[in-house]
């Protein structure tokens, strides 16, 4: 075994770290804080600062009701020292090894707390900005120039904005259908969007990033990827012999897929 190895496997377990931690804590208090137990709320720092810090980065259960770690902890966790071995081996030759890195640990505080909490802040989508823009206009101006790579990345960034902005409006559309048929079946409404506005920023972020025009490829790649999920939910709700006329208007977030399409045009194509 190759003992250089131990310093991607390192950097991937402190990657997820980051990544749990800014999942547990930044849907609940909307900011950067101490995490608490998701079950009784308890933060760990109540067994004192150092030992509820420890207890947390070493994965503990909870002192005061002992619910262990969700299996998204570990799962995380073990993903991402995967992904930085896979990478540290084989680095994206457009993005290079220490902005893909730095990539992937964005886009995996994305996927984690859209999946669980159909979300996506405005703290992750400034960070995002800012990335997304360094991103673009490192891929685009190692040809033509800082200003052109720049420029490239923007237009990128604009026109990814605007594309899902007409679509955001598509699916307030769809919405108000939905919310039509539920009252005439005699069901209460809810707030459930086929797009949501974070997904417009969003779209935006991964537009600086992909850079003009392989947003549009992004936006291809993130429709087929959210068209697999959607799939795999409607086979589920046969195979539970849920099948009726609402399910196929449930909604699934759309946040992985783009996330994933972008992966896909960054990272592989």
């Amino acid at each position: 075994m190759d003992i250089s190895l131990l310093v991607p496997a390192l950097l991937g377990w402190i990657a997820g770290l980051l990544v749990n931690y800014v999942s547990d804590v930044l849907p609940v208090t909307r900011r950067l804080s101490q995490p608490a137990c998701p079950n009784c709320r308890t933060k760990f720092s109540s067994a004192g600062l150092l030992r509820g810090w420890m207890d947390y980065l070493t994965l503990r259960a909870c002192r005061n009701c002992r619910t262990r770690r969700s299996p998204r902890t570990w799962f995380v966790q073990i993903a991402f020292v995967a992904s930085f071995l896979y990478f540290w081996l084989f680095p994206p030759p457009g993005l290079g090894l220490p902005l893909s890195l730095i990539v992937l640990t964005y886009f995996g505080v994305i996927i984690v707390i859209d999946l669980e909490h159909r979300l996506i802040l405005h703290p992750t989508s400034l960070f995002g900005a800012v990335l997304g823009l360094v991103v673009g206009t490192y891929i685009y101006s190692r040809n033509n120039g800082i200003l052109s790579g720049a420029l490239t990345s923007l237009l990128g960034g604009i026109a990814g904005f605007v594309i899902m902005y007409l679509l955001y409006q598509l699916g307030a559309l769809v919405a108000r259908l939905r919310a039509r048929r539920m009252r005439a079946a005699g069901q209460a409404e809810d707030d459930e969007e086929a797009l949501g506005s974070a997904d417009v920023l969003l779209t935006g972020t991964l537009g600086l990033m992909l850079g003009w025009p392989n947003i549009i490829l992004g936006i291809t790649a993130g429709a087929l990827v959210g068209g697999a999920f959607g799939l795999l939910a409607l086979i589920g709700h046969l195979v539970k012999r849920r099948y009726a006329e609402n399910s196929l208007m449930t909604f699934i977030p759309y946040g992985p897929s783009l996330v994933l399409g972008a992966f896909y045009i960054l990272y592989f194509f």
